[in-house]
């Protein structure tokens, strides 16, 4: 019997024993007057990958950035609205950043290696944060590269240049290096647009991998990419005076197979975008 009650996302989350790790609640982002997202409210469950997709220039990346306050670096740029990870601000006086940062890790959309030594990449993000134990290091470079599926590829040189690996490998050892600081959630913007179709399947099955450990947050205009690896999707589209909005999100079998609202339908099945 239907009694008219709705719970809300995070009720339904302890309920059920899952947790919401990252959540925001009517997020409106500003870069000086221009409008660039508009009262986003979502939740992204712990150890699960939320796919956000939506045609270009709905505010996907931006959205993304939000979470590691990558935005703080444009000048301008403000956030209103609560923005939280399990449950405390990202956004206030109070905030540390670099310890956000710890907890947050990027990975981009073209491989970014340093250019120096696949080892020195690695060992990066813990010398930053004061291990310079070379046992330690040693440890958290072969955990790191065997989280990312490299470490049998590479094991034998990693005193090698960085930029002499492939472009798959180059993005597994980015997702290494953000491993190596041990972050709580895995940001992805497009990480598989560079890639071959072999490279972007063994990033996929990578990101299932992790989301045993992780929570994942995916942008990705690759349908059958969002379809194939996420466990959640939201559809972002822009508005008519360019903001960003949230039009609908829900477990994935659902937003693909019956989605509730026309648009994403309609994008999902290639109308637009």
């Amino acid at each position: 019997m239907k009694t008219g009650f709705v719970l809300n996302e995070n009720v339904r989350a302890e309920l059920y024993g899952e947790k919401i790790k990252l959540r925001t609640e009517n997020t409106s982002l500003y870069y000086g007057k221009f409008q660039a997202l508009r009262n986003i409210t979502l939740s992204i469950k712990e150890r699960s990958i939320m796919a956000i997709i939506g045609p270009s220039g709905c505010g996907k990346s931006s959205f993304l950035r939000i979470f590691d306050r990558m935005n703080d670096l444009i000048p301008g740029a403000r956030v209103e609205g609560k923005v939280e990870i399990d449950g405390n601000p990202i956004y206030g006086p109070s905030v540390d950043v670099v310890a956000l940062r710890k907890k947050i890790g990027m990975v981009f959309q073209k491989p970014n290696p340093f250019p120096m030594s696949i080892y020195d990449n690695i060992a990066f993000g813990p010398r930053q944060h004061g291990i310079f134990s070379k046992h330690e290091l040693e440890r958290i470079i072969e955990t790191s590269l065997q989280q990312s599926a490299l470490w049998e590829e590479v094991k034998d040189k990693l005193g090698q240049p960085a930029m002499g690996l492939s472009g798959g490998q180059q993005q597994r050892m980015c997702i290494a290096r953000v491993l190596a600081v041990e972050p709580e959630v895995i940001l992805m913007d497009e990480p598989c647009s560079a890639l071959d179709p072999a490279a972007t399947l063994r990033v996929e099955d990578l990101m299932r991998t992790l989301a045993e450990q992780y929570t994942i947050v995916i942008v990705t205009h690759n349908m059958q990419q969002a379809a194939r690896v996420s466990d959640m999707a939201a559809f972002f589209m822009m508005a008519s005076d360019r903001a960003g909005e949230l039009v609908e999100s829900g477990a994935t079998t659902q937003i693909f197979t019956n989605p509730k609202d026309k648009r994403t339908e309609d994008y999902i099945t290639g109308c637009f975008g």
